[in-house]
């Protein structure tokens, strides 16, 4: 929901109405630092209310400065390493204990590409490292929805969201084998959603994200030259972080209960723009 407000000078803002979260709980994943989405929706799930978790691999808790957000917005960190199938069910039942019972929601962010930051082109992929990504940046999501179905951990008409990229869609060739990996992860997002739906009305989306000013997708080849073609591509420009966490808060909240098993486009109208004046030009 939102409200429009007239300021002095006749122009009109836009702000979210407060407390959209109130009296909800979760769990927020990959914040690494304060360019992370992650880092984001977090902030913003606090302003709006709720009480939540973090957590993050031990490895990116040295690497970043998930301590800081922690005493900022007074939430507490659970490391897990979501590889660990044993780890992942911890980390739901520590977080059953904090909230001293079930909770509202949980937020994926979490995805690396070995192939990708140690150069390897996708024609040439070292398998082991493909299937870590695969491990890290898709199983995952289905080990910790499957955690929390197990316990019985969120509440009726809950959310679940991970991030993807439209790459699971279309050829980006720098972005190797990520592109198989959020297509898994768009696809467990739907075949999930079925059965927590029909279990306890649990609802599981993906966010397709333009791309994004992170540390960690700042780390792919062309990076820079990409976010200038998706922005002229993009009627409304490329969607930032922000408005990205925006979005995620709309969908953790109860206006969006009825939607479930879907990939959302969150990037400015890219993703169904053929071709754009300002690329022709």
């Amino acid at each position: 929901m939102f409200y429009f407000i007239l300021t002095l000078h006749g122009k009109i803002n836009k702000t979210m109405a407060n407390n959209l979260l109130k009296g909800k709980k979760g769990i927020i994943s990959g914040a690494l630092d304060s360019n992370s989405i992650a880092w984001k929706v977090a902030e913003k799930c606090v302003e709006q209310g709720a009480e939540i978790i973090l957590t993050n691999a031990p490895i990116a808790m040295r690497m970043g400065a998930i301590n800081e957000l922690s005493e900022k917005i007074n939430a507490p960190i659970i490391p897990c390493d979501v590889t660990d199938n044993d780890q992942v069910i911890e980390l739901v039942e520590k977080s059953k204990a904090h909230f001293g019972g079930k909770f509202d929601f949980l937020l994926h962010s979490i995805g690396m590409s070995l192939n990708v930051r140690k150069g390897r082109d996708y024609t040439n992929l070292k398998y082991d490292w493909t299937h870590k990504t695969y491990d890290i940046s898709a199983l995952s999501f289905h080990k910790m929805i499957q955690a929390c179905y197990q316990a019985d951990a969120i509440n009726d008409w809950g959310s679940i969201l991970g991030l993807t990229y439209i790459a699971a869609q279309r050829v980006f060739p720098d972005y190797s084998e990520m592109a198989e990996s959020k297509a898994i992860l768009e696809s467990i997002a739907r075949n999930f959603g079925y059965h927590y739906g029909k279990k306890s009305k649990v609802r599981i989306n993906t966010i397709s994200q333009s791309p994004t000013v992170t540390t960690a997708g700042s780390g792919v080849k062309g990076f820079d030259d990409f976010m200038s073609f998706a922005s002229k591509m993009s009627p409304l420009g490329n969607a930032d972080a922000d408005t990205c966490a925006d979005y995620c808060i709309s969908l953790f909240s109860d206006l969006t209960k009825m939607v479930t098993m879907q990939n959302l486009f969150h990037d400015g109208g890219f993703s169904f723009t053929g071709v754009s004046n300002d690329v022709l030009r």
